[in-house]
């Protein structure tokens, strides 16, 4: 189906849409820390690289990605789509790009950084999730004093 505007209007109609997230993954992160009791938890914390959640005490930086926009390896949601390769593969390679330099950053930061994929906060997965950010939460921040 050809879109229904033309690219100069596209342009500005979405350029008109702010960041601020995927509702749907949040709240779903959201309840399971509220189902496993892990409190702490901040959101639009003045981070590099704008991490869904921190926990500043334990300087831990949790990411919510999308399995699709973030190129989740192996996921049956991280498709490529079909029509205008030239315009996907580059940003899907941008993205991935970001991901890695804010990791990076975070980390020479003395922050501790955990990914988890959209696809893992299916209820099957949850006990999975749990133990992992349990498991971050745990560890010490090398170079910080407690």
């Amino acid at each position: 189906m050809a879109d229904v505007f033309a690219p100069e209007k596209r342009s500005q109609v979405m350029s008109r849409i702010r960041s601020r997230g995927n509702r749907d993954t949040e709240l779903r992160m959201i309840a399971l820390f509220k189902t496993a009791a892990i409190r702490g938890w901040r959101r639009s914390q003045p981070l590099f690289g704008k991490p869904d959640f921190v926990f500043r005490r334990e300087r831990l930086a949790v990411f919510v990605d999308g399995c699709f926009w973030h190129r989740h390896r192996g996921c049956k949601f991280s498709y490529t789509p079909k029509s205008r390769i030239e315009f996907w593969l580059p940003k899907f390679q941008r993205n991935v790009a970001r991901d890695r330099l804010v990791t990076r950053t975070l980390r020479r930061a003395g922050w501790r950084v955990v990914r988890i994929w959209e696809c893992d906060l299916t209820p099957s997965r949850h006990g999975r999730v749990i133990r992992r950010l349990r498991g971050a939460l745990a560890a010490k921040t090398p170079g910080v004093k407690s």
